[in-house]
């Protein structure tokens, strides 16, 4: 039996107390990976718990089918598992109506983003799904493709102006420094290039609030499903895992409406510059070092890697002496005390976080979770060990006959061949660009 909207369950496992086919939809999400649905949709769904109403969700696929295949049949609702070494927590989240596969009605996905009831749209397309270039500009050709988030956001924008209808709030949810204000330039010169009358609309009536996301959820895997199964009583193809711990941190700054998501664990903050570098350098930072040392010594998971006597002691070091000192802590933050959680978080033996999942897209991330690190302590005169253990470690894994699944990886595995990798990589001219150059 598969999990749909009659299914009987257990009273151990949490379902939604409001009337899901009441709720209009308020929120549409591109990106809707296993990460939205164990973070923000939660929210959500807590959200509309705790009285809120129309707030529900239509994810957004650019290219895949495969969440949909998951989701659609069981009227959105999938199954998170909160796993620790004490145990699993089970609920069901009912914030998702429907997911829409851009790169078949791409119509469809338009209508949901220009329609009266939606107020914020939301992302999580990972680092390369904004398409920069290397000095970050917007690429505009790759910006006008078929599965390009900027093409569906910019006609539906246009459409709400043509309408009379008020404007959006642009809400990224991607591990990106400064996210929001990123968004909002990108999607400007996406604007001024294509839609060139719009483009003082948009900034007199949409907003890009920033954001931090912090949850660890690994692909779900067959045996998590059967696990699920064997729980629910019912087969749920949607069913996320994750980890008990769950923050976001939301800039106060909106276009329109929004669901109460202070109410139910969220913090809505002036500045989130503080908790962002936080949690780029400390947690992701850390996290892109263990998956590259790690597979170098022959680990699959994070908790197996960060149980190495001779990793830890790396890491402890990249997010207490050399991430830490270059944050500037918001009052009553306590990086000591959130690099202790960190590490009990990646010890966690009942969350399998494959390293090669993290491995992932290494030149889109390590710019923002290494090299500003580096970058801070050069200009001072000092050097971070630990992190260039990490890039070592990096370039490594490029030589090694790994798969690397990274929009450059042809041009990094050239560039890792050469005898002056870091150089080739890192330098003046190199592949990436940053305010770090090595030194011999």
């Amino acid at each position: 039996m598969r999990l749909g909207a009659d299914t009987p369950l257990p009273a151990s496992v949490r379902r939604p107390r409001y009337d899901r086919a009441a709720q209009a939809v308020g929120i549409v999400h591109i990106g809707i990976g296993a990460f939205h649905r164990a973070h923000q949709a939660v929210y959500t769904d807590d959200a509309m718990d705790a009285g809120d109403r129309d707030w529900g969700i239509v994810g957004v696929s650019l290219r895949s089918g495969d969440v949909a295949a998951q989701l659609n049949p069981q009227a959105g609702l999938y199954t998170v598992s909160s796993r620790s070494a004490a145990g699993t927590q089970l609920r069901i989240v009912g914030a998702v109506r429907q997911v829409l596969v851009a790169a078949a009605d791409p119509q469809a996905v338009i209508a949901a983003i220009a329609a009266p009831t939606t107020h914020i749209v939301s992302f999580t397309v990972t680092e390369k799904g904004y398409l920069r270039r290397a000095d970050g500009s917007l690429d505009l050709d790759a910006a006008g493709g078929a599965s390009s988030l900027y093409r569906f956001v910019g006609a539906a924008l246009a459409a709400r102006q043509a309408a009379g209808l008020p404007g959006l709030t642009l809400l990224s949810c991607d591990n990106l420094a400064s996210n929001g204000a990123v968004l909002r330039r990108l999607m400007r010169q996406y604007l001024a290039a294509r839609y060139p009358a719009l483009a003082d609309w948009f900034d007199a009536t949409c907003a890009c609030p920033a954001t931090m996301i912090d949850r660890i959820v690994p692909a779900t895997t067959d045996a998590d499903r059967a696990a699920v199964e064997a729980e629910l009583g019912a087969r749920d193809e949607g069913a996320v895992v994750t980890e008990g711990f769950s923050q976001w941190v939301i800039e106060d700054g909106f276009a329109g409406p929004r669901p109460r998501w202070e109410a139910v664990g969220a913090e809505l903050v002036a500045d989130v510059a503080p908790y962002e570098a936080a949690k780029l350098r400390m947690l992701n930072g850390a996290h892109s070092a263990l998956a590259y040392i790690g597979l170098g010594r022959g680990h699959d998971f994070v908790h197996q890697a960060i149980a190495d006597p001779d990793i830890r002691p790396v890491i402890e070091r990249l997010m207490r002496d050399e991430a830490a000192p270059t944050i500037d802590a918001a009052p009553g933050q306590d990086l000591a005390a959130y690099a202790d959680a960190l590490l009990d978080r990646f010890a966690n033996p009942a969350l399998h976080h494959r390293l090669i999942q993290i491995a992932m897209d290494g030149s889109q991330k390590i710019p923002q979770r290494w090299l500003e690190t580096l970058a801070w302590h050069q200009r001072r005169g000092q050097r971070c060990p630990s992190l260039e253990t990490a890039i070592a470690a990096w370039i490594e894994y490029l030589r090694s006959g790994h798969p690397v699944d990274d929009p450059l990886a042809e041009k990094l595995g050239e560039a890792a061949a050469d005898p002056n990798a870091t150089e080739r990589l890192f330098g003046e001219r190199g592949l990436i660009a940053s305010g770090w150059r090595p030194t011999s």
